[in-house]
């Protein structure tokens, strides 16, 4: 199974958190970690069934490309 990384940002103004896979255009909000992951899971999952794995895998290897 492929590791990727996901960004947590704490949203200092309302409170919550947002949740990103960095390379692919979606993410996720909640109160809580845990709750921002599930709806970057929700997004990520509109997105493939969108654009293709195809299409999210090659945005995630560019941006590991990339940082080498």
């Amino acid at each position: 199974m492929k590791e990727f990384a996901i960004e947590i940002t704490p949203d200092e103004e309302i409170g919550g958190f947002t949740a990103t896979i960095p390379g692919i255009p979606a993410y996720g909000e909640g109160e809580t970690k845990e709750a921002a992951i599930s709806d970057l899971k929700q997004a990520v999952a509109a997105y493939v069934a969108a654009f293709g794995i195809e299409d999210a895998l090659e945005r995630m290897s560019v941006l590991t490309k990339r940082a080498i």
